[in-house]
């Protein structure tokens, strides 16, 4: 059966998550509607994250499998036709090797969290950012994120029902700068880089990052957060609609 990967772009607004679920509308579900309506068989979309509702995606990856060898320029439009009715989008789809699996073969996740600190609501990019009335110490918070570079038991920073079996992941990026500022707001942008993460690993991240910033922590005892490997030592989780799966590597020099 021919293999396919795909590129997807999504507002997670609307969305119990990726992963479909018993209730609730969820990115993989509609995906996979989609795809049937066209092809006219059912299929499984497995994703390279399984983002959480709220969580939005610029470079999610998927893959699946359909019976006739469609051309992908139509797979991509057919499925982008049915799914006129959500936030969703193929922005790309190739013909993969029968062994890519989106989830499995992945050697690198990016994630970015936006925070926007002005006085006034956001309207425009009311779900698409965290806002907070204050500005934070960004040159605090930077350093406090290189801290947490390299391999660590991130069991603080992962969440209850976090179903990998190890708390031991290595953080190979964790950037926090100030993308734009002017008198009356100011954009940070809390870049993640890891071949894999823990379930709201990145989320836990931010909200004790946040503490920093807000001068409630310093960057060491951000450390002992990490050092003491307790959920209980972790700042308030962010919220979801700041962040957003960015892309997804491969090691195979091909961007789709």
């Amino acid at each position: 059966m021919p293999r396919y990967r795909a590129t997807i772009e999504y507002d997670g607004t609307p969305f119990v998550g990726w992963q479909a679920q018993p209730e609730g509308l969820s990115i993989q579900g509609c995906i996979a509607t989609a795809i049937a309506a066209f092809a006219g068989e059912p299929v499984v979309v497995r994703g390279a994250g399984r983002t959480d509702a709220g969580v939005h995606a610029l470079g999610q990856v998927a893959h699946f499998d359909l019976a006739r060898d469609w051309p992908a320029a139509t797979v991509r439009d057919a499925t982008n036709y049915h799914l006129k009715s959500w936030p969703i989008a193929l922005v790309a789809c190739v013909r993969a090797p029968d062994d890519f699996d989106a989830r499995f073969t992945a050697v690198a996740r990016h994630y970015r969290y936006r925070i926007v600190s002005r006085r006034a609501p956001l309207i425009i990019e009311r779900h698409r950012a965290r806002r907070l009335a204050h500005r934070l110490d960004v040159a605090a918070m930077a350093a406090a994120a290189h801290l947490l570079l390299g391999r660590h038991d991130f069991t603080t920073f992962r969440a209850a029902a976090c179903q990998a079996k190890s708390p031991l992941k290595t953080l190979d990026r964790l950037d926090v700068r100030v993308v734009a500022s002017d008198a009356g707001s100011e954009t940070i942008h809390i870049e993640a880089s890891a071949r894999s993460f823990l379930h709201n690993q990145v989320r836990s991240l931010v909200g004790s990052l946040k503490l920093v910033g807000d001068c409630r922590w310093s960057p060491a005892d951000l450390a002992a957060a990490l050092a003491a490997r307790d959920r209980a030592r972790c700042g308030p989780v962010a919220p979801a609609m700041g962040l957003y799966l960015l892309r997804v590597d491969y090691g195979d020099g091909l961007a789709v």
